[in-house]
C-alpha cells in the first residue's frame, strides 16, 4: 500500500473518560484503513480497550507498549498487523501501568514515544494515538509524540469543564515540549438531536471554536456499543449502520481538510 504524504501523527485524547475516545481511535484508524491510507492505531491506554477492539486478548501479548516504553523491545518487534482491518497496531494491557511508573524516574520521560517511533513513522501515512482517560505521563509522552489532538467530547456541560484543562494541558505542552503541537478538531459524540442541551452545547462549542468542530456528528448509536465485544470496529461490524457512516464521515472530512490546508 503506497504512503501517501508526509506521516501524521494524531493523538485521541479527553481525560473524561466515557465520551467515545476509544471508539473514535478504533473506528478512524478502520476508516483511514478502508480509504487505502496506511495506518499504525497505537494503544496508550492501560485498559487496552483499542486492543479488544482490533480483536486481540490483552492477556496473550508477548510484547506490548509497556516494553516499547520502556526500551525493552524495539516497536516493529510489538507492533502486530490486524489483516482484517488492513492496519498495524501497538497493542496494550495493563502492564502499562508499571511503564508509567518507571518512566516518572527516567530523565527526558516524556520523550520516551518520540524516540521509539523514530525508524518506523515514515512507514505509515497516520500514527492514532489512543490516550488513557487522564492527563498522565502515557498521555504527556503521546502529546509530545504527537503533531496534533483530536478531542471527542459529549455535549454536555461537564464535558466543557473538562475540554478547557484538556485544552490547557496542550498548551502547556506546546510551550515546553512540542511547539508544533495543534488542536487537529472536537468531534461530537454520542449525540442525541432530540436533546435540547446537546444542541446548546453544540451551539456554544463551534462559536467558540469555528472550523475546528468536526461537521460530522456521531449519534448515540446501539451497534456502535455492540461492535466492541465482536472485537471489531463498527465500520467492520456493521458498515450499513448510523455510527459506521459518520465514522467513515470523520475519516472522510479529516482527509478533505488536510487538502485543503495543503493547497493552501
Amino acid at each position: 500500500m503506497p504512503n501517501q504524504g508526509p506521516t501524521r501523527i494524531i493523538a485521541i485524547a479527553n481525560q473524561k473518560g466515557g465520551v467515545g475516545k476509544t471508539t473514535t481511535c478504533v473506528n478512524l484508524a478502520a476508516a483511514l484503513a478502508e480509504m487505502q491510507r496506511r495506518v499504525l492505531l497505537l494503544d496508550m491506554d492501560p485498559q487496552g480497550n483499542a486492543t479488544t477492539g482490533c480483536g486481540l486478548l490483552p492477556g496473550e501479548l508477548q510484547w506490548s507498549s509497556c516494553e516499547v516504553l520502556l526500551g525493552e523491545c524495539r516497536i516493529q518487534d510489538a507492533i502486530q498487523p490486524i489483516d482484517a482491518l488492513g492496519l498495524d497496531l501497538l497493542p496494550a494491557n495493563g502492564d502499562l501501568t508499571a511503564a508509567e511508573v518507571a518512566l516518572m524516574q527516567s530523565e527526558d520521560r516524556e520523550r520516551a514515544l518520540d524516540r521509539a517511533l523514530d525508524g518506523i513513522r515514515d512507514r505509515y501515512r497516520y500514527i492514532l494515538i489512543d490516550c488513557p482517560p487522564s492527563l498522565n505521563m502515557l498521555t504527556l509522552n503521546a502529546l509530545t509524540a504527537a503533531g496534533s489532538v483530536l478531542i471527542p467530547m459529549q455535549c454536555e456541560y461537564y464535558a466543557l469543564e473538562g475540554l478547557s484543562a484538556l485544552i490547557s494541558t496542550i498548551e502547556q505542552v506546546r510551550q515546553r515540549i512540542n511547539p508544533d503541537l495543534e488542536i487537529e478538531g472536537l468531534l461530537r459524540t454520542m449525540f442525541d438531536v432530540r436533546n435540547n442541551l446537546s444542541g446548546e452545547v453544540s451551539r456554544q462549542l463551534v462559536a467558540h471554536f469555528g472550523d475546528k468542530v468536526y461537521r460530522t456528528l456521531v449519534p448515540r448509536n446501539v451497534t456502535v456499543a455492540e461492535a466492541p465485544s465482536y472485537g471489531l470496529p463498527v465500520v467492520k461490524y456493521d458498515p450499513r449502520s448510523r455510527g459506521a457512516i459518520a465514522y467513515l464521515g470523520l475519516a472522510g472530512e479529516l482527509v478533505r481538510r488536510e487538502q485543503q490546508k495543503m493547497k493552501r
